[in-house]
């Protein structure tokens, strides 16, 4: 009998399975499946439905546990399923013997009255060769598209000092690279007593944890950037030449509908500064294609900005209507013009990634390892090697060609944190 822990969506989901697969199998809990479910596109939970048939079909006998934004949006749809022995909301699914013990077969309470943020622990990742640390959970916007507000409540923070211990114990049992993760990141601090910057928090962790090789931070929305963040970047070459964006358009009135706080000029204005201070620095970002009213003229204006803004990497959303958004009540545009923009979104990604991958071409890096053959560079470059190394080392080499995907070593040398 086993317990497996099958993870939908973001960062912040994959270290919370972590943690709640650390929790099950600390309180005997087995031959159980716990889906930690998404709820950002109706493609995310469609994925999450068809995997829970697929288990029961699979295992008739263990007992198939749903939980995650998409049960804690709609948990009456999740119950509906004759597969489903027990639905947790995001609250419930941290709380000691949720899993395993006698109870009420739909447990999902008011995540809006939620105060605390997470698990504040450290969780060892299985089969990963970074770690996450867990410092912000919930929103305090309301974009007009997204519904993960009502997934994750409000926005509150993981102290200092709890999220600086997470990351010591996870750098103490050799991670080399921790990842800060949750919903909203740069809002982290603004509900703790002095309303400390995500900038700050940075400079304390390096601080506090000298022997961690590599600091990197997840998504983080390009209206709240602080100084001080700005500063780290400048003066901390172990904090990761990377930063994904969430940006979903390149258009000023598809912004405006979408209800985001920055301009198109106002990103191109944030990643010039920011490589002003740290020229290594490479972007990502996330687009949404065929959002409602998006004009054929607004949709090129987003093809120019990732040229424009010479980002790296892309990831593409083709627009899903979430029930009781706004969005989802404007005109829509025909899922075939959906659909194909998605496409031509992407192919401009592949075009931005090969630049990028260019640019690295006779560059020396250090690259963490992920799994045979395959590293990552500290601005996130896919590092292709020959030879063994095992998960979550470091390795140095110069960069000596590419393919359309990664860049490959000419030859490496082992590397110290």
């Amino acid at each position: 009998m086993s317990l497996d822990v099958v993870t939908f969506g973001c960062r912040l989901n994959a270290h919370e399975s972590d943690a709640i697969r650390a929790q099950a199998l600390a309180e005997g809990v087995a031959d159980a499946v716990v889906f930690n479910t998404c709820a950002v596109t109706g493609e995310a939970v469609r994925q999450a439905r068809q995997a829970i048939r697929k288990a029961r079909r699979e295992r008739p006998e263990a007992r198939l546990i749903v939980t995650g934004c998409a049960a804690q949006i709609n948990p009456a749809a999740f119950a509906a399923m004759s597969e489903v022995d027990r639905v947790l909301g995001n609250a419930e699914k941290m709380r000691a013997g949720a899993l395993g013990s006698p109870g009420d077969r739909v447990q999902v309470g008011d995540i809006m009255a939620v105060r605390e943020a997470g698990t504040g622990q450290a969780t060892q990742p299985l089969e990963r060769a970074r770690a996450y640390a867990e410092i912000q959970n919930g929103c305090d916007h309301r974009c007009t598209f997204c519904v993960i507000p009502f997934g994750r409540g409000n926005s509150r923070s993981v102290p200092a000092d709890r999220v600086a211990a997470q990351v010591k114990a996870l750098a103490s049992a050799g991670y080399a690279e921790v990842v800060l993760t949750g919903v909203d990141l740069t809002s982290w601090g603004a509900d703790l007593e002095g309303a400390p910057k995500l900038g700050w928090l940075v400079g304390h962790i390096l601080a506090e944890v000298p022997q961690l090789a590599r600091l990197r931070l997840s998504s983080i929305d390009a209206a709240e950037i602080d100084a001080e963040l700005m500063d780290r970047l400048a003066d901390q070459p172990r904090l990761a030449p990377h930063l994904h964006l969430s940006l979903q358009s390149g258009d000023d009135l598809i912004l405006k509908r979408m209800k985001r706080r920055h301009s198109r000029a106002d990103a191109l204005a944030l990643i010039a500064a920011v490589r002003r201070v740290r020229p290594d620095v490479a972007f990502g970002a996330d687009f949404i294609a065929g959002f409602p009213t998006e004009s054929e003229t607004a949709f090129e204006n987003t093809l120019d900005f990732v040229e424009t803004a010479g980002l790296a990497y892309l990831h593409v959303f083709p627009f899903s209507p979430r029930p009781g958004t706004p969005a989802a009540r404007m005109p829509q545009l025909a899922q075939s013009v959906v659909k194909e923009r998605a496409a031509r979104l992407r192919v401009a990604g592949q075009a931005a990634l090969a630049r990028h991958l260019d640019r690295q071409i006779g560059r020396t890096v250090t690259a963490l390892v992920e799994r045979e053959g395959q590293a990552r560079a500290a601005d996130f470059t896919e590092v292709g090697f020959d030879g063994l190394a095992r998960p979550g080392a470091l390795l140095r080499g110069r960069i000596a060609r590419r393919d359309g995907r990664r860049a490959y070593l000419e030859a490496w040398t082992p590397a110290h944190a």
